[in-house]
């Protein structure tokens, strides 16, 4: 075979490669690729929508960094989000799953009943939740205080409304719950047996049994709840205009993170600085960052599944 035809026949394997890869290729250019660099591009813009962008280096990165008084509360407040409200899903996800693998009867019942809120659409779920929780007249402060508990202020208190947006989250885990059943669902029986034999505790095959064989899930349980929780938008956006009494039509602007930037986070700035204000470069700038931190915790969760799975090995 001349060198001819071996260049030939790579170049034919080349062009078939590259038709195969082509959808993908195509998805990652426009959906991807494109808007990434088009937002590095105009956060170093003055750019409002209507006039061509100017180039004004890095004003608008100094400016959210060092005077835009939104962001580092909204900042704090997504991170707070991120460590404890994906920590307690991913938990009592996980929690719920086991509980209801170990049940006997009616376990059709109890997953329709877990899975049914997860259903609800995030705006009702929301509306629910901050009527559910009013201060005055909702029936969550009326129990606790015929029990003689501490009543919250929740959606109205800086201090309660991330637990109860949270609280939320929780209520919604059916997702997190159906994902750890089957999951639980496949680890080999005679793995457990064998512990059993062994003399291991309830706490000791969950520990060396369940967790190791589950551990990829909880990882994707993890990371897609980071995501998620990164672009975390509608229901605190809600939630703050029912408790402040705002809630005028889509004309009407409405700044957000009542009470008092408690429940701020970065998309809600983003859509504010760029939709509303027309600031355009700013709301790229805090794009980025959003988009960097995304990136930062998934790539330090995926460093420690791989130290855990040598540790194994």
């Amino acid at each position: 075979m001349t060198t001819y035809t071996l260049r030939a026949k790579r170049r034919r394997a080349a062009l078939r490669t590259l038709a195969f890869l082509s959808p993908w290729l195509i998805g990652f250019s426009v959906f991807f690729a494109y808007p990434l660099l088009s937002t590095v591009y105009f956060s170093f813009t003055q750019y409002d929508g209507f006039r061509p962008p100017v180039f004004n280096g890095v004003d608008n990165w100094v400016y959210i960094f060092s005077d835009y008084p939104w962001f580092w509360p909204a900042l704090r407040n997504t991170l707070w989000l991120v460590v404890v409200m994906v920590s307690l899903r991913v938990l009592f996800g996980l929690g719920i799953g086991l509980l209801i693998t170990k049940i006997k009867t009616g376990t059709g019942v109890f997953r329709t009943l877990f899975y049914l809120p997860y259903l609800a659409p995030p705006v009702a779920a929301t509306l629910a939740f901050v009527f559910l929780l009013n201060p005055g007249t909702g029936p969550a402060n009326t129990v606790l205080e015929a029990l003689g508990l501490p009543a919250p202020a929740w959606f109205t208190d800086p201090q309660w409304s991330k637990p109860a947006l949270t609280l939320l989250a929780l209520w919604g885990v059916g997702d997190l719950m159906v994902i750890f059943m089957a999951a639980l669902l496949d680890v080999p029986k005679e793995q457990y047996e064998a512990a059993e034999l062994d003399g291991a505790s309830a706490w000791q095959r969950f520990r060396f049994v369940t967790l190791p064989n589950i551990s990829p899930i909880v990882l994707f349980a993890v990371v897609t709840g980071v995501i998620a929780t990164m672009q975390y938008y509608t229901q605190p956006m809600v939630a703050g205009k029912v408790a402040s009494g705002v809630m005028g039509g889509s004309g009407q602007m409405f700044e957000p993170g009542f009470p008092e930037k408690s429940t701020l986070t970065l998309p809600q700035i983003i859509f504010n600085a760029g939709f509303q204000r027309f600031d355009y470069g700013a709301a790229a700038v805090v794009s980025l960052v959003l988009f960097a931190l995304a990136m930062a915790f998934t790539a330090i969760l995926m460093r420690r599944r791989g130290g855990l799975i040598r540790m194994e090995d």
